[in-house]
């Protein structure tokens, strides 16, 4: 009588646990697409202003700004897809499980790059005034973005071409990075792609921090335009270090996974989503022009 009694305990106590896990795991889902909702209406209203703005459309700061938005938005949906596919367990064919992840680590190693570019655009524009407008061209902008793409996509090839002999061998899959790695050499692939990315990412905006804070301090003419560049600068370096967090979630899943069953929910919103959702509140909102536009909209509303 007493076993059974013991029994009955340890199953109620496991069957209110389970429900309290459920109840957080599904909490944060929930907060996940909020936040997830509010950037999108932020992110739609900011493109809205820029598509229908043509000065703004001729000017390669803000193309290369609507080239991020556009860019995380589509790193997100695919990242938030992924996801809520793996934490419900829903099995993919492999071949479209491959397309959906190829576009959202492609994506990802883009936002890094997209930085980089914009950090080099205000040291030319600060460190070479004269000549911005022979440096600083729609032509090289849209040859960089090019470039950013490239280099996105080419480890995702060396990725594939380690991987494809095992597509058709493979049934569906919950979606997850350890379901499409097959081989060590991809998780090689991935591991100094990553570094070769931040590092040099990295360095480009310290040497463009430093050229800039330099004129800053040289040139008594314009000197709140280049402090303001700089600031400019350091927000791209808070937005790189933001974007590595999210390299902190496979070690999170690695070290940590099995001692919280929502961890990765909370992971995720975190090292994924958060980086993302401040991206349009640091550069858009910020921006004097921008939030020009904002206000008037609203103003104009009420």
């Amino acid at each position: 009588m007493g076993n059974s009694r013991a029994i009955y305990n340890n199953d109620t106590d496991a069957l209110a646990q389970d429900k309290t896990v459920l109840n957080v795991k599904t909490g944060l889902v929930v907060l996940t697409l909020i936040c997830f909702s509010c950037f999108l209406y932020t992110i739609i209203v900011l493109l809205h202003i820029f598509f229908s703005s043509p000065h703004l459309k001729d000017n390669v700061r803000y193309v290369l700004f609507a080239h991020m938005l556009i860019n995380d938005t589509v790193y997100l949906v695919s990242s938030l897809f992924l996801f809520l596919a793996s934490i419900y367990k829903q099995y993919i064919p492999v071949p479209a499980c491959y397309l959906v992840y190829t576009v959202a680590t492609v994506t990802f190693r883009v936002t890094p790059y997209n930085l980089a570019v914009m950090s080099l655009e205000r040291y030319l524009v600060i460190c070479f005034p004269l000549r911005q407008g022979e440096l600083i061209t729609m032509r090289k902008a849209v040859a960089a973005i090019g470039g950013m793409w490239t280099l996105g996509l080419i480890p995702n090839l060396a990725d594939f071409i380690t991987f494809s002999p095992f597509i058709g061998m493979l049934q569906p899959v919950v979606c997850r990075v350890s379901a499409l790695t097959v081989r060590p050499e991809q998780d090689t692939i991935r591991f100094y792609n990553d570094i070769f990315t931040f590092t040099l990412v990295a360095l480009v905006i310290l040497f463009t921090y430093t050229k800039v804070l330099m004129v800053a301090r040289s040139i008594s003419s314009d000197k709140l335009s280049a402090l303001k560049a700089s600031k400019t600068v350091m927000l791209h370096a808070f937005q790189l270090l933001l974007c590595m967090t999210s390299l902190l979630s496979s070690i999170v899943f690695a070290n940590v996974f099995n001692y919280a069953t929502y961890l990765p929910l909370a992971s995720f919103l975190l090292f994924t989503c958060l980086p993302r959702f401040l991206c349009p509140l640091i550069y858009g909102l910020r921006d004097k022009v921008m939030g020009k536009y904002v206000k008037k909209m609203y103003s104009a509303k009420h």
